[in-house]
């Protein structure tokens, strides 16, 4: 399974502290094993699936793509506030 990043997610992702890091990479092993795990969007953010988990009390929303059997796009991670504003902008 290819995992692709865009630059967009990598920057938000840096920003994480570790603890936050290690519950982001648990999700994305998830998003892994079953890529239709997250909820598929339609409108504007159509082809986009959004991957929702809890850390620490607080939701946190992970936007990818799937775009062939083998490739997976992450595209932003963040909490709820202003996140689907960011990812139309991108």
């Amino acid at each position: 399974m290819n995992v692709l990043i865009t630059p967009t997610f990598q920057r938000y992702a840096k920003k994480l502290h570790s603890n936050e890091k290690k519950a982001l990479d648990a999700s994305i092993q998830l998003i892994m094993r079953n890529p239709k795990i997250g909820e598929a969007k339609k409108g504007d953010l159509a082809g986009i699936f959004i991957y929702k988990y809890s850390f620490n009390e607080q939701l946190w929303l992970v936007a990818y793509s799937y775009d062939a059997p083998e490739t997976i796009t992450l595209r932003l991670v963040g909490s709820h506030e202003n996140f689907y504003r960011t990812l139309k902008r991108n």
